[in-house]
């Protein structure tokens, strides 16, 4: 058996993964977070619901790494898109992030976005679970993912962040869960569907939950013979 870290940040986001499968769900609190435990195949999946943003997502991937030793960590949910080619509720994996919004340049001349410990911007997610998705969903858009804690509505900014860091989508959580799980070691796994795109936050509202069910069967599928 092993254990699967899942980071998600909305309500809607988990409940939605919850219901469609008709799991046996054990729900508690740890460490401020809500958590639900459950098996998908052999596999136990500890899903914390973290809140919304890097900071909250960083804090509940520690925990699931140190409470919990996991053996690897999905971070599933919702994206904006910065492209036409991403409609909503398509699903796209995320093979890299990166962290816009970071800069130290000032003082070190790097790169906006790059961490020194890092050889350029994007920061890589794991290639095997990468690989495993594709096995099981092989016509699946992989994509860079432009994370920070902005909910983007803006079309400027939007071709802005598609223009210089090459992303495709954008969201609030994976930069923190991404650089946790790389600074433990532990393989890290992304997955978003699209929620909103030139509609902006109007367009999210009225379609989160809708795309929140896009990616339930990818997930479930891989972990069931992880």
């Amino acid at each position: 058996m092993k254990k699967i870290g899942m980071v998600v940040a909305m309500q809607s986001e988990v409940e939605n993964f919850l219901s469609q499968k008709n799991l046996q769900v054990e729900r508690f609190e740890k460490r401020g977070f809500k958590v639900m435990t459950f098996s998908i195949g052999q596999n136990l999946a500890i899903c914390v619901q973290s809140g919304v943003g890097e900071i909250f997502a960083a804090s509940a991937t520690q925990m699931l790494i140190c409470e919990y030793d996991v053996d690897a960590v999905v971070n599933f949910g919702v994206c904006g898109s910065l492209v036409d080619g991403l409609k909503v509720g398509e699903v796209a994996l995320v093979k890299g992030v990166a962290h816009y919004d970071f800069d130290t340049s000032a003082i070190d001349g790097c790169e906006v976005g790059r961490y020194l410990q890092f050889p350029e911007v994007t920061i890589w997610a794991s290639e095997d679970l990468i690989s495993k998705v594709k096995s099981v969903s092989p016509d699946i858009q992989t994509v860079i993912c432009a994370s920070a804690d902005k909910f983007v509505a803006d079309e400027k900014i939007k071709e802005n962040l598609a223009k210089t860091f090459g992303a495709s989508v954008c969201e609030m959580e994976s930069a923190g869960v991404l650089l946790t799980c790389l600074n433990a070691g532990v393989p890290c796994l992304i997955v978003k569907a699209v929620s909103d795109g030139k509609g902006g936050a109007e367009e999210f509202k009225r379609m989160v939950n809708y795309s929140s069910r896009q990616y339930v069967d990818l997930i479930f599928n891989l972990f069931q013979n992880y």
